[in-house]
This record gives C-alpha cells, structure tokens and sequence, in this order.
C-alpha cells in the first residue's frame, strides 16, 4: 500500500460545506484560466480536466469525503438540469446546414468508437484485474462520443464506480488529448492531403458562405432571464423525474431504469422545446448556465474517484489507443473514398473525443474562420452520442460476459 493513498478523515463533510468547497475549486479553476501568463496550460489541459483532478487530489489528501450524499444529489439533479438547458439551444437546422461531408465524417468518427470500443475490450478486457472495467469503458465511450455530459450520463446508465472511472479518465486525458494534438500538427499538411484523394476546397468556402446566416448574437443576462432560465430548467427537472419514476423499467438485470428514462425524456423534451422560441434563451446565456452545472457535477465524480485505480492506467491506455487507432482507421478511409477534405476529417473526429469544447479549436486551427463548424459538430455528435453511448455499453457488456 502507497502510504499517500491512505485515506485520512475528511476535513469536510457537512453537505453545503462539501458544495461550497468544490464549487470554490471550480470558481478558482475558471479565474486562473483567465490569466493570460496560464493561458498555455490550459489549452493543454482545459479547466474541464482540472475540475475533475483536483477534487481528486482533495479527497485523496482528505479534505473532501469520498462519499457523501451530496454527490448523490448533485448527479440526480444536475445532470437532467445541464441537460436540458444544453439541449434547448441547439440549432438543428444549422447543423444540418453543416452539408453531407461534414455529417459523414462525424457519424464515421462515432462508428469508429463504437466499433473500437469492444473491439479494444476483447483484447485487453481479460487483462483488468477490475471485475467491472467494462463499466468504466462505457463511461468513455460517453466521454468520446460527445463529450463530459454524455460521459456522466452513460457513467448513471451502467452505474460505473468511481474507482473504475478513474483511470479511464486519465485515458481520456492523454489518448484523447494526445491525439488532439497529432491533429493540430497534421493541419500543416491539410492542402497536401486534400490533393492527394482528389478533395475539392469549393466545399469549404460554401461552408464559410453559410456560417454567414447562423446568428450568434448575445446579450448581457438579466436578474429575470436568469430566473426564468433557472426556473425552466429545474421545472423540466423535476417532471422528467417524476414521469421516469412512472415508466417501467425494462431488461434483466435492469438496461434502462427510472435514472435512464430521466435522462431520455429530458433530453428528449428539450430537442422538441429547441424548435420553439424556447431556444432564444441561449442569447442569454442558457447553454453557459448549464456547462457551469455540469462542470460542477464532474467536481463531485472527481472527489469520490479513487486515486489508487489510477495505478492500472498503462493497460488501460494501452487499450484507449488501440480503441482510438479503429476510430481513426475509419475516418481516413472515409475520407479516402469521399474525398474529403483533411478539414473534415479533423474537426469530425474531435466532435466525438473532445466534444463541443475541443472540436471548435481543432477546426480554428485547420481554418480559423471556421472554428464554429467545430462547434457544431460537436453539438452534433453530443446529440447522438446520448442515443449511441447506450448500444456501445451493451455491446461492452456483451463482450464482458463472453470474457467470463
């Protein structure tokens, strides 16, 4: 046993002092990344990675419990709430304005961490000496199809502790990041690419014609928006909770319990509610007030993970590359027989690892006037990977029993 593991009495363990604590980690994360002197080690590691690992680091060194119910709390509420405000600003049409190569190379990327996902399980799976690592690549194939949110909420779907989550998020941290990195270095040889399988630019230029038309205006929040958002967003809670605790629970053992229809229905409802003048909130600031409940949310996951799980990490990255590696694979042979641009291929297969948060800074990279494709992109795959992340983590469960 590594004396630093031991787990001390926490210093803090009254609920509200848990919250405000973490809430004070997140705050401080977010001001120093402000400063232009860190702007550099927080490109390379953006404040979402931050306040996962230093609520770790608190509990680790026993400050913050690594049970509480506040976290319980904070993943009922939280995460539908984040949810729905996200999904309530999405612009669907703009999406779909994005053309048919930019779709395809997104939805090639997804199939590829669906595919890679119990591809890299059945290799390495045997090897884990966590009965249930099959849970925590579940929670990254959420985290690879969209995003954080989307790795919350496929991590409630399988009940992923948060020990077996841990070094699959160090996974995400240095595959995902690793290869975001490969990317940006490849866009110094975009052009020679797009010549060699016969892409055509025009398509692009096209694409910078019609971001023209998407509006992004917003405004400074007002004391009544804010209530209104609040409100909204807690009410759609609330009554997606109520109607999930209504609805049978299917599968055996359970596939989709009360938590998991929640979320769907949320989710659900908030995509209906982003076609109706509901989604003129995000000129206020709706997406943002949900980003700041989800980043608040994963503070709680990191503050009950165990750092101990983070000594199994080199398998495990060993597996998150060869996962990574079927992604890739699809997606230059995708682009091969499209001809499509390297642009395409770069901003799609960060739309599904990093998400709407990584994608747009990939996509700047390659075109800088282009970096909300990125975003969109990346909104788009964080819709389909709610949906999606649900086969693959059958299809990992799958797998598992076979490994029995």
């Amino acid at each position: 046993m590594i004396p630093i593991l031991a787990s001390p009495a926490p210093l803090f363990t009254e609920p509200l002092t848990v919250i405000a604590v973490l809430a004070s980690v997140l705050a401080g994360v977010f001001a120093l990344s402000s400063v232009e002197k860190l702007e550099p080690l927080f490109k390379f590691a953006p404040p979402v990675i931050w306040a996962y690992f230093i609520p770790m680091m608190l509990t680790t060194f026993g400050v913050t419990p690594s049970s509480s119910p506040v976290y319980e709390w904070m993943s009922a509420y939280l995460l539908p709430f984040s949810l729905f405000l996200l999904m309530i600003t999405v612009d669907i049409r703009a999406i779909l304005r994005l053309g048919p190569r930019a779709l395809l190379m997104m939805l090639i990327g997804t199939l590829g961490i669906v595919i890679g996902a119990p591809i890299a399980f059945f290799l390495f799976g045997g090897f884990f000496s966590d009965p249930v690592a099959w849970k925590g690549f579940a929670a990254l194939s959420g985290s690879w199809i969209g995003g954080t949110a989307n790795m919350v909420f496929i991590k409630e779907y399988v009940s992923t502790p948060d020990s077996t989550l841990a070094p699959l998020l160090v996974v995400d941290v240095v595959a995902g990041y690793g290869w975001m990195g490969i990317l940006i270095f490849l866009s110094a040889y975009q052009q020679q690419f797009d010549r060699w399988v016969g892409a055509s630019r025009g398509v692009i230029d096209k694409l910078q014609q019609q971001l023209e038309e998407i509006a992004t205006d917003r405004v400074p929040i007002t004391l009544g928006k804010f209530v209104i958002i609040l409100g909204l967003g807690l009410g759609a809670t609330l009554a997606a909770e109520a109607l999930g605790a209504r609805l049978p629970e299917l599968g055996e053992p359970t596939v989709i319990s009360a938590g998991t229809w929640t979320i769907l229905v949320v989710v659900t409802a908030g995509l209906l509610l982003s076609f109706t003048p509901a989604r003129e909130l995000e000129k206020d600031g709706a997406s943002r007030i949900g980003y700041a409940a989800l980043y608040l949310l994963l503070t709680s996951i990191g503050a009950s993970a165990d750092l101990a799980a983070v000594l199994d990490a080199p398998l495990y990255l060993v597996a998150g590359i060869v996962w990574l590696a079927v992604h890739v694979t699809l997606l230059f042979g995708a682009a091969i027989v499209s001809k499509s641009p390297l642009f395409f291929v770069a901003t799609g297969s960060m739309a599904n690892v990093g998400g709407a948060a990584s994608a747009p800074i990939v996509a700047g990279v390659y075109v800088p006037s282009l970096a909300p494709v990125g975003l969109l992109m990346g909104v788009a795959g964080y819709i389909l990977g709610v949906y999606v992340t649900m086969f693959c983590a059958e299809a990992l469960r799958y797998v598992h029993t076979v490994l029995m």
